[in-house]
């Protein structure tokens, strides 16, 4: 039985201008940390701001959502960028969320970097050490949100070469490979749409810490968080069910229970 208490975390702030994505109202109750979009793959000046006052107003944790600068294609293409272009553009967005908590009275807590650019640090060292390169800069860095693997000695050396702490996630609705890596995202059974399929997979990370991969098997992994979706109105209906799911199973865990 896995008995670490599992947060669930959810990309918040995605619409841009009048355009609207998400259910945020509806999610934000639910969730522990919250994933904001900083102006490079989706959201606004405007849109940042409402999302940091609705996350404090439910006392959800703050994250910065950085990505490629790729509004058509909501950050979700690899872009071919240097590593400093990747330090500088990570900093500016992180910058930019910082300053809205800040006039509000709030913090940043994590950086949770977005779509293409999550997947490249998690396949390229040089991508996830311009990362870390700029959240080093700070005299108290804050944590990189990454991909739990099975295996994450390499990523965690790297990490204390920057002297960066991380916070490990898996996912409840995307499927894995036998490394550990997220199947992409155009290729069948990518991302789960059974709500059945996405409880099971979120209640077997909690229970017993494993994931199981397309092809059957199970893997290990030491897992902080948990990303889940929130974006329609059965997403939110699913996430209701997990939250309700993990309330009473860490309740049951509790020594007074």
């Amino acid at each position: 039985m896995n008995t670490k208490r599992l947060l669930l975390n959810c990309d918040m702030g995605e619409s841009f201008g009048p355009w609207q994505m998400g259910m945020d109202e509806h999610a934000m109750p639910l969730v522990d940390m919250a994933n904001i979009a900083c102006g490079f793959h989706a959201s606004d000046p405007l849109t940042m701001t409402r999302t940091v006052l609705l996350a404090n107003q439910h006392q959800t944790r703050i994250g910065a959502h950085p990505s490629y600068p790729d509004l058509a294609g909501f950050g979700r293409r690899s872009l071919q960028c240097t590593p400093k272009e990747i330090t500088a553009m990570v900093q500016y967005q992180v910058g930019a969320l910082n300053g809205i908590c800040r006039a509000r009275g709030v913090d940043v807590s994590y950086v949770k970097p977005h779509g293409a650019l999550y997947n490249d640090m998690m396949r390229d060292d040089s991508i996830l050490r311009a990362v870390l390169t700029a959240l080093a800069h700070d005299s108290k860095p804050l944590p990189l949100m990454l991909l739990a693997r099975a295996d994450n000695e390499k990523t965690q050396r790297l990490a204390d070469e920057f002297k960066v702490p991380l916070l490990f996630e898996a996912f409840a609705d995307r499927a894995y490979d036998e490394q550990g890596f997220l199947v992409a995202r155009n290729l069948e059974g990518a991302v789960y749409q059974d709500p059945e399929k996405i409880m099971a997979q979120s209640l077997l990370l909690a229970k017993e810490g494993l994931i199981e991969t397309v092809n059957g098997h199970r893997l290990q992994l030491a897992v902080d968080t948990l990303c889940v979706h929130g974006d329609n109105a059965e997403s939110v209906q699913v996430l209701q069910r997990l939250r309700t799911a993990l309330d009473q199973l860490y309740a049951s865990q509790s020594p007074t229970a």
